[in-house]
Order: C-alpha cells, then structure tokens, then sequence
C-alpha cells in the first residue's frame, strides 16, 4: 500500500505501455498521480486497478495535441492540489510512416504536434505549479531516432525526438533558478503494444531484435518506470539536461 505525501504527479499517454507502469511506480513512490488519456475506457480501466492497489488517482481525459485542453485540464489539476511535484511527459508516437517526397503537411504537423507540441503546451502550463512541488521536475521522453533520424518513413518522428531533446535542455536552463529539474528518458525498443503488430505479424523479426541489444533481450516497461522514479527522487537532485539511454546498450550496435 502507498502512502500518500501530498505529492502529486501527471503522466500523459498512461492508458498503456510504459506510460501505466510509470503512472503505478510513481504511485507505488507516495505519488497522487494522474492518469492522463484520450481512451476514457481505458483510462477508467487503469484508474481501477490502481486504486486497487492502494494508490491514490485520478482520470483526466485530453488530447495532449490540443493547447487549450492541456492549458485548462493541468491548470485545473495544478489549482486542485495547490502543486505538480513531477510532469511525465510520456505521450508520444510514431504516427505512421511517410517519405518526405510524398509526405503531406498535416502528417508533418501530426507528429510534430504529438511529440514536441505536446511537451511544450503540457511543461508550459505545469511551470507555476512545480515551483510549489517538493524537488519538482519534468520528464521528457526522447528516442534513439532522435540521433539516427529513424528509420525508412520515420525521418519526421526523428526530428521530432531530436527536438523533445533540444527542449529538454532549454527547460532546464530556463528553470534552473527555480530548482526545477528537466531531464529525459530515451527507451530502446520496449516490449509494448507499440510493435503489438509486427509481434503479431513477424514474430521472428521481433524476436530478431533482442539479437542487436548489447544485453541480448528487450526492455519492458518496468525497466523505464524504475529509472523514471530514479529521476523523480531526491536521489536525482543533481541531476538536470540529462538524457538517460534505456536500451541495453543498443544506441552503440554489436
């Protein structure tokens, strides 16, 4: 059973994946944390089995693209707790895959708006909540795409990883003078419903996978979640513009 400190904690895209086993651990840590979604089913459905285990929670549904629903949903969380200790920036995707010769502008805009978008509307409107919160900070989520610049069709996701990168660091300096701490998270290739369909449709190329991993098997979500809290602890005070590779060696080939 967790005990709740007061602290609270936002986690968007926590309907699945990485983003639940984060949004359980936080609570697991003494967090309120809160579930954010755009699939109110299963936002439910996790809230549940949260609260069954004696966390503290709460379901906010919005679309993490949209500056007004994040603007008025955190700002509405910030106002109900009086403070944001940590902001996960966890939502994000690939979006499809698209050459640039035939890719259309709102594809561009699409995954933009997910993953970069998305962290500056959130983080934006966090800002004066965390300056209440006890060691506050944000964590970003980046991606190995974001120095390779991915892989075929996927050159748009990269540049938008590579700029969830960037900001990171500037968040940092910029709030540095508020002890508020901006650190990110690069997952290597995680067992999630993410590549649920090349599992289900190649299963021996999935497999293959582990095969380029230094420390030969994939990442599960827990393997973020516990490095997520490390960065959220006072165990990471000293640590801010950092970028943190979660991939068993895999950003350096074998």
């Amino acid at each position: 059973m967790s005990k709740n400190s007061g602290k609270v904690a936002i986690v968007t895209g926590a309907t699945g994946g990485i983003g639940f086993e984060v949004a359980k651990r936080l609570g697991k840590d003494g967090y309120t944390v809160i579930l954010n979604g755009i699939d109110n089913e299963a936002g439910a459905e996790k809230l549940k089995m949260l609260t069954d285990e004696g966390i503290t929670a709460e379901y906010y549904g919005f679309d993490v693209t949209s500056e007004e629903a994040v603007t008025s949903n955190i700002q509405a969380i910030g106002n109900k707790y009086g403070r944001i200790d940590v902001l996960v920036n966890n939502a994000g995707g690939l979006g499809g895959r698209s050459r640039f010769e035939e890719m259309t502008t709102e594809f561009y805009r699409n995954v933009m708006a997910l993953n970069l978008d998305s962290v500056f509307f959130a983080s934006r409107a966090a800002i004066p909540f965390l300056k209440n919160g006890e060691h506050p900070s944000i964590i970003n989520y980046t991606s190995n795409a974001g120095w390779t610049a991915g892989g075929p069709g996927a050159g748009i996701y990269g540049t938008s990883k590579a700029g969830v990168h960037a900001i990171t660091r500037a968040f940092a300096k910029d709030l540095a003078e508020y002890g508020i701490r901006v650190n990110a998270v690069s997952p290597g290739t995680i067992d999630t419903p993410f590549h649920a369909q090349i599992k289900a449709t190649k299963p021996e190329v999935f497999a293959s996978w582990a095969n380029n991993i230094m420390l030969g098997r994939l990442g599960q979500p827990e393997d973020v979640a516990g490095v997520v809290s490390f960065l959220a602890s006072k165990d990471a005070s000293f640590i801010t513009a950092e970028t943190i590779q979660i991939g068993g060696g895999q950003a350096l080939g074998i």
